[in-house]
């Protein structure tokens, strides 16, 4: 017999190390053949309990070559002998052995729980950057994160899926919220409702018909949508553009209603539209990042800004990304009135043939974007080349189109 088995220790499921101890083997048999035979067995009984551990331990002798034997294993042998000596009382331990795997399971959601209430883990209270673990609705989201969790872990998921999980081999993403069948990530219709109307809470929400309104209402459905799937959502500017054109509409309008003549009337519109354009995109700013989803935290939105998505509103598009990237390089005010950076949106700027050239129409929004780059680390770009070359639809035309930002989603 060598050294390391006559020390042999178990490695239990916590990862501590302990001695073997074959008297735990025994009190484990023994309550499997008190589930079978109560407490009235026999002699014949009584021999079979003392001798498993014995022969448990002597299979370890012969096939193990280490001085560390998993707990798992020695269960395996242990129900291994027991079906070579009685079935039934072999069926009564593997029961008792999942029920306690099922314990084991609960106890860990249960002390996971606990401590998310009481605000002592770590995990929670710093598992996200834009969530406070202390706010109820925060809280609600984290519980059932993690009943989710532990549902897709005992019963969704293959076994040798979840160990690899557990041991870092792969990662099984959000599982917190696997139980529940929601998307993940996605790109909102802006156009769709904003020109065709949508409903929010069963209220029908008519076509805009001027941009501070339309800015309002984008705000409200991307609340809405955000907080019924999980992961980023974003926009496309140009889905707003045809409202600058109607607020300027509006604006000449009502100057020749005052009896202004044309030249005058578009002069002071031009003056009120690009007032509203400052207010709408400020409201826009503070209604993202001051409203919360359903989970406690702001909607973890990308804002994406494409010239080449539109010939027809490509001026009033214009006006918006510039006046979105100037404000970004401004940001916001924290609670104690200091302008910080702040998280959302993520902005995503396009680079294409009218923005990249010193003597390119809108090459002024791309030294804007590369200012605001410099301050606040966005936007990010993206080459509409490169995606063109890459992204080919099925008629072998290439896209480019709206994403998701990875650190959004």
């Amino acid at each position: 017999m060598s050294l390391f088995l006559m020390n042999l220790k178990v490695k239990k499921r916590d990862g501590t190390i302990v001695p073997f101890d074959k008297e735990k083997i025994r009190l484990a048999v023994e309550k499997a053949y008190k589930e079978v035979y109560s407490s009235s067995f026999g002699e014949r009984e009584k021999q079979q309990i003392d001798e498993v551990p014995e022969l448990v331990y002597d299979i370890l002798l012969r096939n193990v070559n280490t001085s560390i034997v998993d707990i798992e294993y020695i269960q395996d042998v242990v129900e291994s002998e027991l079906m070579s000596i009685d079935k039934i009382v072999a069926k009564a331990y593997i029961t008792y052995r999942y029920k306690r795997g099922l314990v084991r399971e609960s106890n860990t959601t249960d002390k996971n729980i606990l401590e998310l209430i009481d605000g002592t883990n770590d995990y929670w209270n710093n598992e996200n950057s834009n969530k406070n673990a202390t706010i109820v609705t925060v809280q609600r989201d984290y519980l059932a994160g993690i009943t989710s969790d532990d549902i897709t872990k005992r019963f969704l998921l293959p076994e040798d899926v979840v160990k690899a999980h557990n041991s870092g081999i792969l990662h099984f993403h959000d599982t917190d919220y696997f139980i529940e069948h929601i998307h993940n990530c996605g790109l909102i219709n802006l156009e769709d409702m904003l020109q065709n109307g949508t409903v929010i809470n069963g209220v029908k929400i008519e076509k805009p018909h001027r941009l501070l309104t339309a800015m309002t209402i984008a705000t409200q459905i991307i609340t809405a949508v955000t907080s019924s799937q999980y992961g980023g959502a974003t926009i496309t500017l140009t889905a707003l553009a045809p409202f600058v054109r109607l607020s300027f509409e509006r604006y000449v309008r009502k100057y020749k209603e005052w009896g202004f003549e044309e030249s005058q009337a578009v002069k002071f519109a031009k003056l009120d539209l690009n007032k509203e354009i400052t207010d709408s995109v400020q409201t826009f700013n503070y209604q993202v990042n001051s409203m919360s989803t359903t989970n406690g935290q702001a909607p973890f939105l990308s804002v994406f800004m494409y010239l080449g998505e539109t010939d027809e509103y490509k001026e009033e598009l214009a006006m918006l990304i510039e006046e979105f990237l100037k404000q970004r390089i401004q940001s916001m005010k924290n609670s104690v009135g200091v302008y910080v950076t702040q998280a959302f949106p993520k902005l995503l700027y396009v680079l294409e043939e009218g923005n990249i050239h010193d003597d390119s129409k809108y090459f002024y929004l791309t030294k804007l974007s590369a200012e605001c780059t410099a301050k606040r680390m966005v936007p990010d770009y993206i080459s509409e080349k490169v995606m063109k070359r890459l992204k080919i639809d099925q008629n072998g035309n290439g896209q480019c189109y709206p994403c998701i930002n990875k650190t959004c989603a």
